[in-house]
């Protein structure tokens, strides 16, 4: 049994199974698509608000969440191709 054979039972028949590093750059979009919806209707922005404005920490957010959306691209070309 080759991990393919393992990759495909644990998904439907014809699916592509998810990987660690889908389900991670799918959230950290999720986080900052809430984010952007968040100063896009209430002009709040939790990263500043937690980082703060400028700060090395809330550029990593923002580039993480930049790649993660780069990352998602790939992906979904992966997972639109048959097994």
């Amino acid at each position: 049994m080759t991990i393919q054979d393992v990759t495909r039972t644990s998904t439907a028949p014809g699916l592509h199974a998810l990987t660690t590093a889908d389900w991670v750059a799918f959230t950290i979009m999720v986080i900052g698509g809430l984010n952007w919806g968040l100063v896009g209707a209430f002009s709040f922005d939790p990263i500043t608000a937690l980082f703060g404005e400028h700060s090395m920490a809330s550029r990593v957010a923002y580039v993480l969440i930049g790649l993660s959306s780069v990352y998602a691209l790939y992906a979904a070309t992966k997972l639109a191709q048959p097994l």
